[in-house]
């Protein structure tokens, strides 16, 4: 009889974990842990911070599975990144079993894509989180996206991923509008509708991204953009031209988004502004996914 799993999505600046019954169903949840940056600064390193977040689980002699971050380089263990097409069954496979004083942890390997080409691509946890969407059974092919710092392009055929492109969209945007002569003149302020809107739409249109991103200053110098909406008019713009170039590199026009939030939302806003039909999956993909990769490994 399983015991259950406690699952952990531990990216570099967020902590998620869920404790599962024998089912699989989640019986309490964690979000507000460190994530792999911080904690590997905290005092015990990442065991210390595991122990403060969710000590009280560790105890009850679960096993344990982790994906994200916490797989690489900078994070508690690095493993491989496995090659495309990849799914659960591969994921099973590959984990790699690390003893630590709670007992063995499971850590999910990262995926690679072209990794002898002229731009080998990466990701870790965004894998763990496609495949706990098929696991529900909502569609086993298509184009997915998920936002982030570094938003993932992914495809899947058959039930498989079977390639993805990062897009730096968020990373971008936090550099512009906090380090950049973009941001000088913006305002703290609620989010701006209509300022987004029309960015998306300066995003799907022709000519350099980076000299239509200028537009943000020069909109706001001529008084037709105010401080308070240019935040919102960069970010429209960014993720506009992100989703466009996109959509038209996979020639799909519908995209499943896999994300949580405001985020989530503005990728579904600029998708419709550019004609795409998006749709956001329900929240929790991650901790499916690390259910289904324990599951066919045999450790629940």
């Amino acid at each position: 009889m399983s015991r259950g799993l406690i699952g952990i999505d531990w990216g570099t600046s967020s902590f998620r974990a869920w404790r599962m019954d024998a089912g699989g169903q989640v019986m309490d949840i964690m979000g507000d842990g460190p994530g792999i940056l911080a904690a590997a600064a905290a005092p015990g390193g990442f065991e210390g911070a595991l122990e403060r977040a969710i000590g009280g689980w560790l105890s009850e002699g679960q096993p344990v599975i982790a994906s994200g971050m916490i797989t690489s380089r900078n994070g508690w263990v690095e493993t491989p990144y496995l090659p495309l097409p990849l799914d659960a069954a591969a994921l099973a496979g590959a984990l790699l079993r690390h003893p630590s004083r709670f007992g063995a942890l499971h850590f999910t390997c990262g995926a690679v894509s072209d990794p002898d080409g002229p731009a080998p691509d990466v990701m870790r946890g965004e894998e763990t989180e496609i495949i706990g969407h098929l696991a529900t059974g909502d569609g086993a092919d298509g184009l997915f996206v998920l936002p982030g710092t570094h938003s993932k392009w992914a495809r899947v055929r058959g039930g498989r991923l079977t390639g993805f492109r990062t897009v730096m969209t968020g990373e971008i945007f936090a550099a512009m509008r906090d380090h950049s002569i973009l941001g000088r003149l913006a305002e703290p302020g609620p989010f701006d509708a209509e300022a987004f809107a029309s960015g998306v739409r300066a995003g799907a249109a022709d000519g350099p991204l980076l000299g239509r991103v200028f537009a943000a200053r020069s909109l706001a110098l001529m008084g037709r953009l105010r401080p308070a909406a240019i935040a919102d008019y960069l970010s429209g713009l960014l993720i506009g031209d992100e989703v466009a170039q996109e959509a038209a590199r996979a020639g799909d026009r519908a995209v499943t988004i896999i994300g949580r939030g405001d985020l989530a939302d503005r990728y579904r806003i600029a998708c419709a502004g550019n004609g795409i039909v998006a749709r956001v999956a329900a929240p929790g993909m991650a901790q499916k996914g690390l259910w289904n990769i324990a599951r066919k490994a045999g450790i629940v």
